[in-house]
């Protein structure tokens, strides 16, 4: 696969001119909440091709049903009853870790255009850059479909990079309170009435397959919309870290991918902040 048959750089000049507008675009939708959408970033044939890929390796995807909190950490009935932290909720869904994505295939040939990484990281305003170096999470394909669930949670990474390739037939809006909490703080009471559904920070995206989106979902509490019908949902998440060594940890990794391998236990611990999760 080629890139420049996937990326419609005429629209999104990820690598020549108009690159610097593009840039102000989406660093000033970051700055507001969080959050930028580039419509249509993948052509007609990428958003099929992708498609098409994850298809392949569908029967691939981890499915897991459980009961989480926010922060995927275990109950603690030393805290009070109503403290976020103790509010679970059902999750259902797949993922497609990224060994099943050939580095011949399409999501790869996004992943790796020459352009792509500096473009997200220009975004972003990182000098701490790395790609997530986890070799079953630095690209995956999430996949959902009527009954699967994946409720309110923060993100292990602290940016994420998100392509829309195929949505369910109805359903699957993407909700999120923007930074609702920061590096040093996790401002429990705002998690909470988000999770009691009295808070007025919640907003809510409609994203069509090959929109390109751009999260800082370690800060923003997010969630995806109940799904209906029977045709999947796929959503391809790319990640990336401040250090470069960063792994999942060997608990989540465990209920996200139903696996864990021995670097996952080597880098245990290894995180750039305090947050919980």
């Amino acid at each position: 696969m080629i890139a420049t048959d996937l990326i419609d750089l005429a629209r999104y000049p990820i690598d020549g001119t108009g690159r610097d507008a593009l840039l102000h675009k989406v660093r000033a939708d970051l700055a507001s909440d969080g959050c930028a959408v580039l419509k249509g970033f993948l052509t007609p044939q990428g958003v099929r091709a992708i498609a098409a890929e994850a298809d392949s390796v569908a029967d691939q995807g981890h499915r897991s049903f459980s009961r989480t909190n926010p922060y995927f950490t275990t109950d603690n009935p030393d805290l009070p009853q109503g403290d976020p932290r103790r509010q679970f909720y059902d999750r259902s869904n797949a993922f497609i870790a990224a060994d099943n994505f050939a580095s011949s295939g399409a999501l790869r040939a996004v992943h790796d255009f020459h352009a792509f990484d500096p473009f997200i990281r220009d975004c972003l305003q990182e000098s701490r850059f790395h790609r997530y170096a986890d070799p079953l999470a630095d690209v995956i394909v999430n996949m959902a479909t009527e009954g699967n669930g994946f409720p309110w949670h923060f993100d292990t990474n602290n940016f994420t990079v998100t392509l829309a390739i195929q949505n369910a037939d109805d359903g699957g809006a993407f909700e999120y309170a923007p930074m609702i909490r920061n590096s040093t703080s996790e401002q429990f009471d705002d998690v909470a009435k988000v999770l009691a559904g009295t808070s007025d920070k919640v907003k809510s995206l409609t994203l069509e397959p090959g929109d390109l989106q751009l999260f800082k979902g370690r800060y923003s509490l997010h969630r995806v919309a109940p799904l209906k019908g029977p045709t999947p949902r796929y959503v391809a998440i790319f990640s990336y870290v401040e250090e470069p060594d960063m792994v999942g940890a060997p608990e989540r990794t465990k209920q996200l991918y139903g696996r864990v391998l021995p670097i996952h236990l080597e880098r245990a611990g290894r995180r750039a902040d305090a947050l919980i999760d």
